[in-house]
């Protein structure tokens, strides 16, 4: 899965707001931390007209085409955020775990509208409508559980995916053609770098083990 637009302004402000969801979130299970509701913002740079795109050759190609697969797999998985973080709304019984799925769900939700959707309309890329295959195996997995089970399999989904996502999105911030993507590229890597650290925190409240924690960037 692929977990708000930043302008460069509000990227320096990141930094501060994360600690301050993170600390927040630090409170014991059950309780209401506040979560910073940040809002992505449209990329400053404009998509590249045919006029300014460099003369196509062969590697030029399979990068377009990677850049194509990358906005249809990123949309996707922020299908899959939003419904997982629906389902959390329901499933959980910890206040934590909802105000950290309603984080997704906005970031996630944003991401898509006003980032990836034009993106991939620029790019000639069909939006998907819903999520992967692996996705909804997992949601069918949650559906069954409840309470305690429920939070303890659904954050440590979200660390994994998170962590995926980050390295997926840095690698497309390195190596994508078009200058948009990017910079939504770029910025989503801050996002979901967010998302991730929130993500093990609540992990770490509830007890839950995880592999791999990224905790500090």
């Amino acid at each position: 899965m692929i977990a708000t637009r930043f302008t460069h302004r509000l990227g320096l402000c990141s930094a501060a707001a994360l600690l301050a969801g993170a600390t927040l979130l630090a409170q014991t299970p059950g309780g209401s931390p506040g979560m910073p509701q940040q809002q992505p913002q449209q990329p400053t740079t404009q998509p590249t007209t045919p006029s300014q795109t460099p003369d196509a050759g062969p590697s030029s190609s399979v990068q377009s085409m990677a850049d194509q697969s990358f906005v249809s797999e990123a949309m996707q998985g922020n299908l899959a955020e939003v419904q997982l973080a629906q389902l959390a709304q329901q499933k959980s019984q910890s206040q934590d775990v909802k105000q950290f799925a309603l984080r997704l769900a906005n970031d996630h939700t944003q991401m898509n509208q006003k980032w990836f959707g034009p993106e991939a309309k620029q790019l000639n890329v069909s939006e998907p409508k819903s999520p992967s295959k692996k996705d909804k195996k997992l949601m069918a997995k949650l559906e069954g559980l409840n309470g305690d089970e429920f939070d303890k399999e659904y954050i440590a989904a979200m660390v994994k995916d998170h962590q995926e996502d980050l390295k997926k999105f840095k690698q497309e911030a390195d190596a994508a053609q078009d200058p948009t993507l990017k910079q939504i590229a770029t910025q989503g890597s801050t996002v979901i770098s967010q998302h991730l650290q929130l993500a093990e925190q609540v992990a770490k409240n509830h007890n839950i083990p995880v592999e791999g924690e990224i905790s500090s960037r």
